[in-house]
């Protein structure tokens, strides 16, 4: 029996072993351990910091496109491992094989997009109204800059956090969420072979209490990029607005499907299902509240039942297998209490609702896809997110009525409509309070060339991926020049 890896943290360019250690298993089977990780402290994050500091100039000195390069290098690197690093996050995150391939595919191309970023890294040039006078403004990288990052795509976000940060000029401290490092470590490991200088990138394990507050606290820091959770969002907001630094937060969302009475049946449940069960419903932009007109609504709610019912729960390695395990146990009994809470409040549980533990689920954190009928928009199950594969349906009178009942939440991050009308789809575009919007697809999804991010609840500060990304990791720099 081969011996369980060991990742240290990676600081100034040397991978650096702590005897406080933390073990990272396979939600699909606990009796896996993935790795053991080293846990950083407070004085690892000082340590990490004062490197950044020091290779910041360096680094945001060197020409933008040599930078390019080396994050082309990365990718080369990343793909040369596509299969195993695939695998990896399989055992370490829950999600399916085919999921797991797609997103690290996902995470080289986001590295050869801001890699080009580099040759195309410009500014504003103007007329000025004085003669001789020659001004432009140009961009600049920040500084030092803390990355944080959540454990449901362990590679695709630190990746969309990282490039941009890097491409930019900063130097980064990153860490990734406790439940699922593996993937963003592979990432810095990539980096180092690469040949990406010391302390430009360094990486640091550990609790959100002692190494987040400590990477946001740290004097070096000009800016923080967080995913997860709206109370840690909200904590951290707090303690970067008392240093009055940047601060960019991606968070919860309680995200709706309208299906309206002209949609394609099969399309639109084929797109619900995806958007509400795929990933083990641990997406942020994951589907959960389907409005559909009441016309239709017997008929959608029959064959998204049975859809729901046919989906194959298991280890996301084997074959055919369509839904993997919740990522630890916390989250199983989250999905449990709110089917729990949404019976008490009268819904009815149309189809799951259980955790499941026998035989080949013994050893997991497996719960049944769960669809929830008679709901109404003011129930909890209807308004806090569950972020699990449960789905609750909501009948709407028509589309204003289902307008009104998709905005009625405190987030805004995506909103989907499924229809052929395309007098609907203007309307819905344009009236939906949701920062992302698909039309005939599932709500989540997305690609990495265009900007990403919610409205109301869900975000805060500059939109990530595209080229929206560089705005929040670089700010102007304006010149007037007399010739």
């Amino acid at each position: 029996m081969s011996e369980t890896p060991k990742f240290p943290n990676y600081i100034n360019g040397e991978w650096v072993s702590s005897d406080r250690t933390s073990e990272n298993r396979n939600p699909a089977n606990t009796d896996d351990v993935v790795g053991i990780f080293s846990k950083a402290s407070a004085a690892d994050v000082a340590a990490a910091a004062d490197a950044a500091q020091a290779a910041f100039a360096g680094w945001s000195s060197m020409p933008a496109p040599a930078r390019g390069n080396m994050l082309y290098k990365v990718a080369d690197l990343l793909e040369k491992q596509l299969d195993s690093l695939a695998r990896e996050m399989t055992r370490e995150e829950g999600k399916t094989f085919p999921e797991a391939k797609g997103e690290t595919m996902r995470s080289i191309n986001i590295f050869r997009y801001f890699a080009g970023e580099g040759s195309r890294a410009g500014g504003h040039m103007v007329p000025s109204e004085r003669p001789g006078v020659f001004m432009w403004a140009e961009r600049k990288a920040l500084g030092v800059v803390s990355l944080i990052n959540p454990w449901n795509f362990p590679s695709a976000i630190p990746a969309w956090k990282l490039a941009p940060a890097l491409i930019a000029g900063n130097t980064v401290l990153m860490k990734p969420a406790s439940a699922a490092p593996l993937s963003s470590w592979r990432i810095v490991e990539a980096c180092h072979n690469a040949g990406i200088p010391k302390g430009v990138v360094n990486f640091l394990a550990g609790s959100g209490g002692e190494v987040g507050d400590a990477m946001v606290d740290n004097e070096h820091v000009k800016a923080v990029s967080f995913t997860g959770s709206c109370e840690v969002g909200h904590a951290l907001h707090a303690r970067a607005s008392k240093r009055r630094i940047r601060i960019q937060l991606e968070m919860g969302g309680k995200n709706p499907t309208v299906v309206l009475a002209d949609a394609d049946m099969g399309s639109a449940v084929a797109n619900s299902l995806n958007a509400a069960m795929f990933s083990t419903g641990q997406k942020c932009t994951a589907t959960s509240r389907i409005i559909v007109e009441e016309s239709i609504y017997d008929e959608f709610a029959e064959k998204f039942i049975a859809a729901t019912k046919a989906l194959k729960v298991g280890d996301g390695l084997a074959d055919g297998v369509q839904i993997g395990p919740a990522i630890d146990k916390g989250q199983l009994d989250t999905d449990a209490k709110y089917v729990q809470i949404a019976k008490d409040e009268g819904a009815t549980i149309a189809c799951g609702g259980n955790v499941l533990s026998d035989g080949d689920y013994s050893k997991g954190f497996f719960f049944e896809p769960t669809v929830i009928t008679d709901v109404t928009n003011d129930m909890r199950i209807a308004r806090e997110e569950v972020f699990g594969p449960v789905a609750v349906l909501i009948k709407a009178k028509d589309f204003d009525d289902a307008m009104a009942i998709a905005n009625d939440t405190e987030f805004g991050l995506s909103a989907s409509v499924q229809t052929t009308n395309v007098s609907r789809v203007f309307e819905f575009v344009k009236g939906i309070e949701a920062g992302l919007v698909t039309v005939n697809l599932p709500s989540a999804g997305v690609e990495y060339q265009l900007p990403f991010g919610g409205a109301k609840g869900s975000s805060f500060g500059p939109k990530e991926q595209g080229p929206a990304a560089l705005e929040f990791y670089s700010d102007y720099k304006t010149v007037y020049l007399k010739y």
